[in-house]
């Protein structure tokens, strides 16, 4: 049975743990696949959603939008090797089922011996160094606390931000990660399908960011004067790194470099241009207009949407979850927003929420057993999607109560008037 599946838990499991196992065991092939899609994904974060919620803010907001996404990936790193890993990617006795142990805090045991011939490698990619497996995890780590961001700038301070997504890392995020991709996990062992993160990434992002911009308020002005991108053209410049990237995403999730990950990176392009054009569609039907930030928009709706589906789904299957997706998240993004009242500023829950539900959803639909082992069914599939965004807006909510009591959340009016590029860090863009 496959579990939520942490990208290749088709593998033969290795101990009932982490463990040091024999060099000449690993393979070659799949360790450098693997490094080379944690690269890519790292840049999914770095440039690649920098550049992408830094071009749609207004001039005035950029730098502190580029620094919010600098701040946490560093942030976030540190806190993953000092415990989220462990947290989240080892057994954990009793509690296993929601939460992982201690054994691998501050990377403990993460151990290469070359003298001897051994390395530690983890139970769920037992033919991997265990730091690349960590590696690539961490990058999911990374680029799901930065997509936090599009619904809080132009008015969060810098300060509270890191402490947020800090405890937000260890509490929200490695919980769900252990739930649904380990295999102890209650969901993995409930047998609900994801191959690389509808609902660890894409749902709990986009709950946590409806949470945030209610708790935030919206921004002065809002809904009163014209809020004007900064620059669509570094937006743009961002979609293509996160396309790009999005092949190690979903094709580094099959860990290894197999069959398997190039129908990933098929299906991920497929479902990207059928959802740049779904969303053009709607766009145009509705405006009477086709725009760039829509094309973008669309491109990141299929994109989210095949995620969880890359490793189970047919092209075209692939072709009908990224229609779906730019339709459902062009809604998102427009109705559904208006109906929610929230300043969600740069659509997260919209795009990123909505996406990550249709498509692991889809996957119920058309999880094909032929190629990953498993046959979808949408009541499980709806089951785990309504647990993960239960969990991640109560936690996301206590978590801002509790960053709250020890530092405001928004800053004052009139630096956000002036902006928080220079309220907050005292630069400015040239120019």
């Amino acid at each position: 049975m496959a579990a939520w599946t942490l990208p290749g838990l088709a593998w033969a499991q290795g101990p009932s743990g982490p463990a040091l196992a024999p060099t000449d065991g690993l393979d070659g092939a799949d360790t450098a696949w693997v490094m080379v899609s944690t690269a890519l994904v790292v840049l999914m974060t770095l440039p690649g959603i920098a550049l992408f919620y830094g071009g749609m803010v207004r001039r005035f907001n950029v730098i502190n939008t580029l620094a919010s996404v600098v701040a946490i990936a560093a942030l976030v790193s540190l806190l993953w090797f000092a415990l989220g890993y462990s947290l989240a990617f080892t057994p954990g006795g009793a509690l296993g089922g929601f939460i992982g142990g201690l054994d691998r805090i501050g990377f403990a045991g993460l151990d290469y011996l070359g003298t001897t011939g051994q390395v530690a490698v983890s139970h769920i990619a037992p033919h991997l160094p265990e730091s690349v497996f960590a590696m690539f995890q961490l990058s999911f780590a990374v680029i799901t606390c930065a997509l936090v961001v599009g619904a809080l700038v132009e008015r969060m301070r810098f300060g509270a931000l890191l402490g947020f997504m800090g405890l937000w890392l260890l509490l929200v995020y490695a919980p769900i990660a252990h739930w649904v991709w380990e295999p102890g996990g209650w969901l993995a062992q409930l047998g609900a399908l994801d191959f690389a993160g509808g609902a660890v990434v894409h749902i709990n992002a986009g709950a946590a960011a409806l949470v945030c911009a209610y708790a935030l308020g919206p921004r002065q002005g809002y809904g009163r004067e014209p809020f004007l991108p900064f620059n669509l053209g570094l937006t743009m410049a961002g979609t293509g790194l996160l396309w790009v990237g999005w092949f190690g995403f979903n094709g580094g999730s099959a860990l290894a470099a197999d069959g398997r990950a190039g129908l990933a990176i098929a299906v991920t392009h497929i479902a990207a241009a059928a959802g740049a054009l779904s969303w053009m569609a709607a766009e145009w039907w509705v405006r009477k207009r086709a725009t760039l930030l829509g094309l973008c928009s669309g491109v990141v709706a299929g994109l989210v949407a095949i995620t969880p589906a890359a490793g189970f789904v047919s092209p075209r299957a692939a072709l009908v979850i990224g229609i779906v997706a730019g339709l459902a998240c062009y809604w998102g993004a427009t109705g559904l927003k208006r109906l929610l009242r929230a300043d969600d500023s740069l659509d997260v829950f919209g795009v990123h929420g909505v996406g990550g539900l249709v498509g692991a959803l889809l996957t119920g639909v058309f999880a094909d057993p032929a190629i990953g082992g498993a046959s979808g069914n949408v009541l499980t599939q709806l089951v785990a999607c309504l647990a993960v965004l239960a969990y991640s807006l109560v936690m996301t909510t206590v978590v801002l109560f509790a960053v709250s009591r020890f530092a405001g959340l928004r800053v004052r009016e009139g630096d956000e008037r002036q902006g928080l590029d220079l309220s907050l860090h005292n630069e400015k863009l040239g120019g």
